[in-house]
């Protein structure tokens, strides 16, 4: 049985925007097109209606090309129990009130027992100290966590 992974916003983001300039971002976007032509179809692929609605903002071209990714990935709904996992997350303070559509994407991946949450976000996602605090405040509600990671961890076998 493949892996479930729940793809953040950033992840169809970095692999449909124009080549970075910055060395850290460009690397990031190699990689993220590496994984999506060599390494998903090793896993269950999935995004949300809130990865949706984000992927829809900016530039109308961009947003268009984003979209279109999303059109071969399951999209999961945001009830809610993710609802209120997010709301959770922030009151215990494992993700900040400004970045509560983070600890939404966190919440659904959760509720949808996604083994992994992939995301470049490491503000308020990928963020070792941060991780955490969001694995304490999930299980402490009787869930299990996904596993956040950026896609270089799920390169190879």
């Amino acid at each position: 049985m493949k892996s479930k992974v729940y793809l953040e916003t950033s992840i169809i983001s970095y692999l449909t925007a124009h080549p970075s300039n910055d060395v850290i971002t460009a690397g990031h976007q190699l990689t993220t097109l590496d994984w999506w032509q060599n390494h998903r179809r090793n896993f269950e692929i999935f995004a949300s209606e809130l990865v949706v609605q984000e992927a829809g903002l900016g530039n109308v071209r961009m947003a268009q090309k984003r979209l279109d990714v999303l059109k071969d990935i399951g999209i999961l709904a945001v009830g809610d129990e993710a609802r209120n996992l997010a709301k959770i997350l922030v009151a215990k303070k494992a993700v900040p009130e400004k970045a509560s559509a983070d600890a939404l994407h966190i919440a659904i991946s959760t509720i949808e027992k996604m083994e992994f949450l992939a995301t470049w976000n490491f503000r308020h996602i990928a963020n070792a100290k941060m991780q955490v605090k969001i694995e304490e405040a999930i299980r402490a509600e009787g869930f299990e966590p996904s596993k956040i990671c950026t896609l270089e961890e799920l390169l190879g076998e």
